[in-house]
């Protein structure tokens, strides 16, 4: 089956219903009915063009409706739609597209402005944008276009969605959705989030919106630059989930972070949101204790997952007991929850670096610890990516188990004896000392709930442990006092204060711990 064709279902079953609102400009509004037809035409100007299935369109857009119009219309013709982060400097845009090189170039106006920063994206033979730039094929040529006929057949195992991402080593690696994935992705997404026709979803998670069409839930995407979730205007998120009545809401904890922070909306709440999703980066039970009170009626989650498996686990507030806050307190990590029913989640012993062969089922059963050691969380499932282009980093991320691909997520945890799944960090960030070892996740999920504390992060810096504390009040002696007697049990030997945590571009809040280090060598 073709993604497209859920959006197909979706027009014919309710085409007068708001697919997407776009606060901004003064409030744009999109049916399924108009989506799925502006999306038809986008299908008839890519077969005009030349481009056929199996093309790659590399696509550097704002999270706008135009966006899902061109997304859609590449996936109807079978074509693979390309992402790459718009930040990422132009070694990392040209290695991406010598990967696999796009045969046209789809973007907004501001997005016209990698072709002077890239080589590679100047040579790409069509280059399309959704406003007026010359040189630039106008995709509204496509407005006076008869619509394309329906979807294109394609296999499960086609590629969809190629996501490019640095990883942690800065090398590129294209993350491959074929519509089979993407398909089975969407659904573990609608099973997770209840995702329900009729709801009203703000959203800044792209792959979640995704989910909303199929799903025949409408997305508000309100005017503020989610380029930078750490930095959005937070009143005006809150003015335009209030306007809009939404009935959850979806996002980073940098985005509701802004929501909670600004004026006004910590003392106004949302009484129509009855679910909210917070995932990309570490929710800590004191961000779903502040979005319970911004939105009474709901009962707040933390969903953990990758680019490559999404979602993994998720948890409620209300599943989190009295004891679950006293064991986080008290250095036993973060709570992840349940594992989704979608995916099989196994812990195995740390690997480091070291690529994993292939494995039979016995030979597996021998590596997976029990509950509660901690190791490395390995994931597998019908949503799981079973590999990257071209076969860049399958080996240090892919292994087999007889023919079932299994992914590594390159993040420790354990299962406890419920068989919830509990955070400790990123491999390779376990610091041993005296036969003793010391989680990143059990410092910080300590802290976050601090007064005082804004974020914070554990490292080792020449043969230190060190917790680095981005403080919101001026007394850091009290402070410093306050840490040092809760974290006793942990034996750090230096508590460092920073004006600003380094955190990813993407998100603004996972902490980069290289950058950070560089940051405490000084």
């Amino acid at each position: 089956m073709n993604v497209a064709e859920l959006l197909d279902r979706q027009a014919r079953d309710t085409p007068q219903a708001l697919a997407i609102v776009e606060k901004h400009g003064g409030g744009r509004t999109t049916t399924f009915s108009e989506l799925q037809e502006r999306a038809a035409q986008g299908a008839a100007l890519l077969l005009e063009l030349g481009i056929r299935p199996n093309d790659g369109v590399l696509i550097v857009h704002p999270m706008q409706t135009q966006l899902y119009v061109a997304l859609t219309a590449v996936l109807r013709i079978g074509a693979v739609a390309m992402f790459i982060d718009p930040s990422a400097d132009t070694r990392i845009l040209d290695a991406c597209c010598a990967l696999q090189q796009p045969v046209a170039y789809f973007s907004s106006p501001l997005g016209q402005l990698l072709r002077f920063r890239s080589r590679a994206v100047r040579a790409i033979e069509l280059n399309i944008c959704s406003g007026t730039v010359p040189g630039a094929i106008p995709w509204g040529r496509s407005l006076h276009m008869a619509s394309s006929p329906s979807a294109f057949a394609v296999a499960p195992d086609g590629p969809a969605l190629v996501t490019f991402t640095s990883g942690s080593t800065g090398v590129p690696k294209g993350a491959v959705r074929t519509h089979a994935v993407l398909l089975a992705q969407l659904e573990a997404l609608r099973e997770t989030m209840e995702l329900q026709t009729g709801s009203v979803d703000l959203t800044t998670l792209p792959i979640v919106l995704l989910a909303n069409l199929a799903c025949g839930v409408t997305s508000v995407i309100s005017d503020v630059d989610l380029r930078r979730p750490g930095r959005v205007d937070g009143a005006h998120a809150h003015e335009d989930a209030a306007a809009c009545n939404v009935t959850s809401a979806t996002a980073s904890p940098a985005f509701f972070g802004r929501m909670l922070s600004c004026t006004g909306a910590a003392q106004t709440t949302l009484p129509s949101i009855r679910k909210i999703f917070c995932g990309g980066a570490p929710v800590f039970p004191r961000l779903l204790d502040e979005l319970q009170n911004l939105a009474p009626h709901a009962d707040p989650s933390a969903v953990y997952g990758s680019t490559e498996a999404e979602p993994i686990a998720h948890c409620r507030r209300s599943d989190i007991t009295t004891a679950d806050r006293k064991a986080m307190q008290n250095g036993a990590g973060l709570l992840a929850g349940m594992p989704v029913r979608a995916v099989r989640l196994r812990i195995i012993a740390e690997q480091s670096d070291q690529p994993i062969s292939q494995l039979d089922e016995e030979r597996f059963a021998q590596m997976t610890l029990p509950s509660p050691e901690a190791g490395e969380i390995v994931v597998s499932g019908d949503h799981v990516v079973p590999g990257y282009l071209a076969g860049r980093g399958d080996a240090e991320t892919k292994f087999k188990v007889d023919t079932t691909v299994w992914h590594r997520t390159g993040d420790l945890g354990y299962l406890d004896a419920s068989g919830r799944l509990w955070l400790l960090g990123r491999c390779g960030t376990r610091i041993d000392r005296d036969g003793q070892s010391l989680f990143p996740f059990c410092v910080e999920t300590a802290v976050s709930d601090v007064p005082g504390v804004a974020r914070s992060a554990l490292v080792a810096v020449n043969g230190l442990t060190v917790l680095a504390v981005q403080p919101k009040v001026s007394d850091k002696d009290r402070l410093k006092g306050e840490l040092q007697l809760r974290l006793g049990w942990a034996r750090i030997d230096a508590i460092r204060f920073l004006h600003r945590i380094p955190v990813d571009r993407r998100h603004n809040a996972k902490i980069d711990y290289p950058a950070l280090r560089r940051v405490l060598t000084k």
